[in-house]
């Protein structure tokens, strides 16, 4: 079996459970090939000291998987990560033109690094390795590995959405970007509209033509492309939700509101989420639905995230006085419409204050998934279960039809849709937690990266 090797910006150690995201969904294949991985250490040196500048690779081995990572210096960071990845890839490719900055120093910085990674990573590379790419910091990682002479199969996904043909050529080195995607043997997608919308892309800016099911071809290379949708590990998550910390928390929820039903947003805080939207909502439901007054509570959590970055800092006093303004024109004295949560909550409570939730509300403006919901379905008691409320516009959308699906830019809908949910009678509620159930377990994230890397190595 060939060693797989996972490229990503972070490394965390696989061992730990807790890790969650690619930790948990890569974890099993790289202890099983006895795998490597390599990324950003997360450090960065200072660049005026000579030695520190110097920096190799940093290899250690937990279990039989090999951590290899790499420092940055201050200017390679803030223009390869904050300034290009999140400041130019990440609000394009979530429809958010107007909050890109197309520096030019952040586009050579960007390719600076991942050349940086190319050389570093190469000879730690053994002849017969799966390389697999992860996400919008490192698209031209396999063109700079194929400049210096790597011959392995290499296979890209994108965690975030993929925007349509028109926001993409928006970006000044788009027709780079594109060419360097072809550079890969497999790119995979979260789901099929941002196969559609890549294809479309690649067919309209460089005469792309389609040579196969799923297979494009351009720039004298043949592209596989799929939709492999992420998922989570449904089991562990189920153990979690046993587990003392998270009984503790629903024990908790459940005695502090029992005269009271939850609602539950659990997101970062970011202009993608459409987290104002959702606080508007709510309002609407306490306006036109006034049984709910004195008696529904929406815990918003909404975790620090690039709090360095204008527009963030910008959401978060929009939310302060959005919360702020509701609780004080509808609350009571025993009684606050929405507890606003800016801090991180751990893992291991999670899924007891998902299942003293009566309501999810996941309503990104636009999502490459979203695991949340997935983690909100597989936290219920079957016999009780909450209800999902879920953006369309999120990827998990394209799976968990028995949701109840809003466009998050209407705000009456929406509250239609959560006062639908609040309502809904039992036996509706277990018919659609028992399909939603299935299906996050059919496509959970073992499914996810077998059928993904299973894909790649059949590849010729």
């Amino acid at each position: 079996m060939s060693r797989l090797v996972v490229v990503s910006n972070r490394t965390v150690d696989p061992r730990k459970t807790a890790a969650g995201g690619l930790a948990v969904a890569v974890r099993e294949s790289l202890q099983r090939t006895g795998g490597l991985w390599f990324g950003w250490s997360g450090k960065i040196y200072d660049e005026s000291d000579e030695m520190t500048s110097r920096r190799g690779v940093h290899v250690q081995t937990l279990g039989n998987v090999t951590l290899a990572t790499v420092d940055l210096s201050q200017q390679d960071h803030d223009n390869y990560y904050l300034g290009y990845a999140n400041g130019v890839l990440w609000p394009v490719f979530h429809y958010r033109l107007d909050l890109a900055d197309f520096d030019t120093r952040f586009a050579a910085g960007y390719r600076r690094v991942n050349q940086l990674f190319a050389e570093k990573l190469l000879p730690l590379l053994r002849p017969d390795d799966i390389i697999w790419v992860h996400d919008y910091h490192l698209i031209p990682l396999a063109a700079e590995l194929r400049a210096i002479g790597c011959g392995n199969r290499i296979g890209f996904f994108l965690h975030i959405p993929m925007p349509p043909p028109m926001i993409m050529a928006a970006i000044p080195e788009h027709e780079w970007l594109m060419r360097s995607l072809f550079a890969y043997d497999l790119v995979g997608f979260q789901g099929q509209i941002d196969v559609e919308h890549f294809t479309h892309y690649a067919e309209s800016e460089a005469n792309a033509r389609q040579v196969g099911p799923q297979q494009l071809r351009a720039f004298n290379r043949t592209l596989r492309l799929g939709a492999y949708p992420i998922g989570i590990d449904v089991e562990e998550f189920v153990s979690l939700a046993n587990g003392k910390e998270a009984r503790e928390m629903f024990t908790r929820m459940r005695d502090e509101y029992s005269r009271r039903r939850l609602l539950l947003g659990v997101d970062r805080l970011d202009y993608s989420k459409g987290l104002p939207q959702r606080i508007h909502a709510f309002r609407e439901l306490l306006a036109h639905y006034p049984e709910n007054r004195d008696s529904a509570t929406l815990i918003q959590i909404a975790s620090p995230s690039r709090e360095s970055v204008a527009a963030y800092d910008d959401l978060r006093r929009q939310m302060d006085s959005l919360c702020g303004a509701i609780n004080g024109d509808y609350g009571e004295l025993d009684w606050m419409p929405v507890r606003y949560i800016h801090r991180h909550v751990a893992r291991k409570r999670l899924p007891g204050l998902y299942r003293a939730s009566k309501v999810a509300l996941v309503t990104p403006l636009r999502d490459g998934m979203n695991l949340v919901a997935k983690e909100f379905i597989a936290a219920q008691d079957p016999s009780d279960p909450g209800m999902l409320v879920l953006s369309r516009f999120a990827g998990a959308a394209e799976q968990l039809k028995e949701a109840l699906l809003v466009n998050p830019y209407d705000t009456q809908g929406t509250a239609h849709a959560i006062q639908r949910a609040l309502t809904m009678p039992l036996d509706e509620r277990r018919n659609r937690h028992a399909a939603l159930m299935k299906r996050i377990r059919e496509h959970d994230v073992h499914w996810w990266s077998s059928s993904f890397l299973d894909t790649l190595q059949d590849i010729p």
